[in-house]
């Protein structure tokens, strides 16, 4: 995609741009590996990604496959079968590491999301009487808070003074980096953790996860992020940068359905430490496992973590959807991504410009937002928001005032964008 200055293009000829970006967009094909959800037979325009990825198509083959081994096999469908299910996991790991920046053994699916934090949480948050408080973000989204707020509680900590959050300077919406590192620096001596997503949901603010887990390693704290909102959004390099741990859901950006299965890394340089963690009987030694015996022996890697027998439907719509990432790339992804974001940041300062009382919560660097900008309409947020949807737009809201619009980079097209700007225009 050719970079060109958007502000320097009259109306006619920035929708004329979108429809060659459309035209000659590297990625149109995966459009129609997705259904998209109707209207009295119309198509939607569905940027609510970054709450529920759409359907691929070949998420219904892929189920279909795992009940026919399930009907042809039953319980011989862990063993028997082209693809048995006692390995499932290892089916995805390869895609799942290049999509987070990751070795394979480091990165494994399982369990939800804020289940896998606790697991996290309990390996590496080890308070000392000295250390023992966690820095976060303050805002952040409301089950990462609670299994902070509970794993300090249950160590006997008052997360009123063991809990540092980094809130934003007063009249701004996002969080300075410098701010970030300062805070880190100054607690140094009682910090224990740095726990805090990788994009925040509200603002659609990425951090700068390589240089907060540089400054906390080189004050020897421990740093994990929780990537709901980065995973398949943006690229992320977690075994290049250091990081610790992450964990991460995969039904937004990800694409794997409702409630669908969450991902754990755990970085290598921890997989032969004596680390504390909660066990279950599906992360023991593979080989051994039906061996039932005491004593916990955990499979290599981030897989070691698992608990309980795997959803194996769940994993095989995440699958499907997985291979749709392996053939589009992150790279392509985010290339894509930045120039659809671009150009409703355009859209929006034109309606500034012209009067409207419309202002952007998202930073405007590219590299500091994903596929999301957040909107606040002064006086009107929820009219607007409304009159979206009437007009076949589906967005997010989010109180008291945001609209959060989220073009998916695999599915929307930028008409859709340029559409959707001119019923804002309408509205506003």
């Amino acid at each position: 995609m050719k970079t060109i200055d958007l502000r320097s293009l009259s109306a006619d000829e920035l929708h004329a741009w979108a429809l060659q970006q459309d035209a000659t967009d590297p990625l149109r094909k995966f459009r129609s590996q997705f259904l998209i959800p109707e209207r009295n037979g119309t198509p939607l325009t569905y940027f609510c990604g970054n709450s529920l990825g759409l359907q691929p198509k070949t998420a219904r083959t892929a189920v279909e496959q795992e009940l026919t081994t399930w009907q042809q096999h039953g319980v011989e469908g862990w063993f028997e079968g082209e693809e048995p299910w006692l390995g499932y996991h290892r089916y995805c790991q390869q895609t799942l590491g290049q999509v987070v920046g990751a070795l394979t053994e480091e990165v494994c699916p399982m369990n939800h999301l804020t289940v896998n934090l606790h697991l996290m949480l309990v390996s590496f948050y080890q308070p000392t009487p000295q250390r023992y408080k966690i820095l976060t973000i303050a805002g952040d989204f409301p089950s990462d808070q609670y299994a902070l707020e509970t794993h300090l509680k249950f160590r006997g900590y008052d997360p009123s003074g063991a809990l540092i959050e980094v809130a934003p300077r007063s009249g701004e919406y996002t969080i300075r980096l410098e701010d970030l590192l300062h805070a880190i620096e100054t607690h140094a001596n009682d910090l224990a953790l740095v726990c805090m997503s990788g994009l925040n949901y509200y603002t659609g603010q990425v951090f700068d996860m390589k240089t907060i887990t540089e400054k906390a390693h080189s004050l020897g704290i421990n740093v994990g992020f929780d990537l709901a909102h980065a995973a398949g959004n943006i690229p992320v390099q977690l075994h290049d940068w250091g990081v610790d741990f992450a964990v991460w859901c995969s039904y937004k950006y990800l694409n794997s359905g409702p409630g669908g299965v969450s991902g754990v890394f755990v970085h290598q340089k921890h997989h032969s430490s004596n680390l504390v963690r909660l066990a279950g009987w599906w992360g023991y030694e593979e080989n051994r496992r039906f061996e039932m015996t005491k004593g916990f022996v955990p499979m290599e890697g981030a897989a070691g973590w698992q608990l309980s027998t795997p959803n194996i439907l769940a994993l095989a719509v995440h699958r499907a959807s997985l291979a749709i990432f392996e053939e589009a790339t992150m790279p392509l992804i985010r290339q894509k991504s930045e120039a659809l974001t671009g150009l409703l940041a355009e859209i929006i300062r034109r309606l500034k410009e012209s009067g409207a009382k419309i202002e952007v919560m998202t930073p405007t660097e590219p590299s500091q937002r994903g596929s999301q900008l957040s909107l606040l309409v002064e006086g009107k947020g929820k009219v607007a928001f409304d009159y979206l949807v009437e007009n076949g737009v589906i967005g997010d809201w989010r109180e008291p005032n945001c609209i959060r619009l989220t073009p998916a980079p695999l599915y929307n097209t930028f008409e859709e964008v340029w559409r959707t700007g001119e019923i804002l225009r309408a509205v506003i």
